[in-house]
């Protein structure tokens, strides 16, 4: 299969109609263990007429390998970014939906904290669902848009760049809790890693509120 590489497209068009735009992609939605991270990616007029980095794609169609090199230059890319985070706990307290929106507020925030303004931007936010305006403190202007993470080349950028900082949080962990094999399989529904919950229980960094065991294979 063609993989077709992320373009400037929308982006450009939007451009005409804000000074800047925040692109936001989640990764570890699905993941039994672990937070959910959603990367920033900023974005002005001048920085969309500079060329998309080569081999840059949603973070889902780049290899484990590659992607920390591509995070690195979709960063140097970018105006600017940045990863928020909502812990397992925040998932248990108050559902997947309503964490990502905080994972994203605090995107948002870090962001802000290098200068960008959100007065002055749009927000493109990856799906069909706007989870962030109801969480973040500030009115926002979000456009969700459908498979942005593929075709955005700012979208993808945020995607590469939360999912490499999730990856390496993951890494992180396993070494306190190395039977759930979480350097692999990252919090994701592995076998290993459901045949580990079945045997040992679950540990803090679970989504307890999760059917856990009986949840499926999800890569």
């Amino acid at each position: 299969m063609t993989v077709v590489a992320p373009k400037l497209t929308l982006e450009r068009s939007l451009l005409k109609e804000c000074d800047l735009l925040i692109s936001l992609d989640e990764v570890g939605r699905g993941a039994l263990a672990g937070p959910v991270a959603v990367g920033a990616a900023v974005m002005d007029a001048a920085g969309a007429r500079r060329r998309v980095p080569p081999g840059l794609r949603d973070s889902k169609l780049v290899t484990e390998k590659r992607r920390p090199e591509l995070a690195v230059r979709a960063a140097a890319w970018v105006q600017a970014s940045a990863v928020g985070w909502a812990s397992a706990a925040e998932v248990d307290a108050v559902g997947i939906m309503r964490a990502l929106g905080l994972a994203a507020s605090r995107a948002l925030q870090g962001v802000v904290a290098e200068g960008a303004a959100l007065s002055d931007a749009l927000v493109i936010l990856d799906g069909n669902y706007d989870y962030v305006s109801s969480v973040h403190p500030e009115p926002l202007r979000v456009r969700p848009v459908i498979k942005a993470d593929r075709d955005c080349a700012s979208v993808s950028a945020a995607s590469v760049i939360a999912k490499v900082a999730r990856d390496a949080y993951m890494t992180e962990l396993h070494d306190g809790h190395p039977s759930y094999q979480w350097n692999r399989n990252k919090g994701y529904a592995s076998p290993e890693h459901r045949d580990a919950i079945r045997a040992m229980g679950l540990s803090p960094h679970h989504r307890s509120s999760w059917a856990i065991t009986d949840a499926p294979t999800l890569f």
